[in-house]
């Protein structure tokens, strides 16, 4: 169980050998391989933010990721991410979503069990998850920064491909992506006060004193609370890369704030036609 680096051409993404087998298209972007340019290069899959990219180039890149996945874009379907705790149920009639239809909902977490549909969440520092059950063959794909692991967002994700397609969570399988390690994220008490409020004395273990502030674990507490709601310890797959220490593979916004792209992770099955 572990994380690899694969390279298609000049793009650079990750697996999990955790989520491989079962016909499954899952990876998480780097910002290398792309067209973008300037503070954007290359990878960016950002359409909006500070001087937005141009169109053109963003769809490229997203043509080169699913090439190298193996996905098809008409079956992308993109989070609209607002940092809350909704769980979307995404069907074949959400396909192209974000990409290259309007995005008609806000949701930091997507699930499916429908062949034809891939799943994409994105970071620049958040954590990121990819959740996978063989048994019912349901997905999901979470986006999860301070605000999304205080309002338990992954676990709740497990919780909803339970209820929605039978999920048991000692069959879930989740990748935990590369997101801003305990070594970069230094905040003030705002951040473990909201992770003791929601988890109690428990989320001790993943905050440490640095000064007057404080470093939070984020990806730990993650996987903490996905096993706190029954998903196997040996089914939790965690990068370690930080990607605020990493300028040159990942885009950071607590290193360049605003002015930058923007990494995803993908994760669908194909359509059955195709499979």
């Amino acid at each position: 169980m572990s994380f690899q680096t694969r390279q298609e051409n000049e793009l650079v993404y990750h697996t999990s050998s955790l989520l491989e087998g079962g016909g499954l298209i899952h990876g998480f972007s780097t910002r290398l391989g792309g067209v973008s340019e300037g503070f954007r290069a290359s990878l960016n899959l950002r359409f909006g933010g500070e001087e937005p990219d141009k169109r053109e180039k963003v769809l490229e890149n997203y043509h080169r990721l699913c090439a190298a996945l193996g996905a098809e874009e008409s079956g992308l379907v993109l989070s609209k991410q607002v940092h809350r705790d909704t769980v979307r149920h995404v069907t074949s009639s959400d396909r192209g979503k974000g990409l290259t239809r309007p995005v008609d909902y806000t949701a930091d977490a997507l699930v499916t069990d429908e062949p034809g549909v891939s799943l994409m969440v994105f970071s620049a520092d958040c954590i990121i998850l990819l959740l996978w059950d063989p048994v019912s063959r349901s997905l999901g794909a979470v986006h999860a920064g301070w605000r999304g692991t205080a309002l338990d967002l992954p676990a709740k994700t497990a919780g909803e491909m339970g209820r929605l397609f039978g999920a048991r969570p000692e069959n879930i399988r989740a990748a935990v992506g590369p997101g801003i390690g305990p070594c970069c994220f230094e905040t003030h008490d705002d951040v473990p006060d909201a992770m003791r409020d929601a988890f109690g004395v428990g989320a001790e273990a993943y905050i440490a004193p640095r000064g007057e502030k404080w470093t939070v674990d984020l990806k730990a507490v993650n996987a903490w609370r996905l096993r706190e709601c029954g998903v196997r310890g040996e089914h939790i797959d965690i990068c370690g890369t930080c990607t605020a220490c990493c300028p040159e593979l990942y885009w950071s916004h607590r290193k360049t704030g605003d002015r930058r792209g923007v990494q995803g992770a993908l994760i669908g099955l194909p359509r059955e036609d195709r499979a």
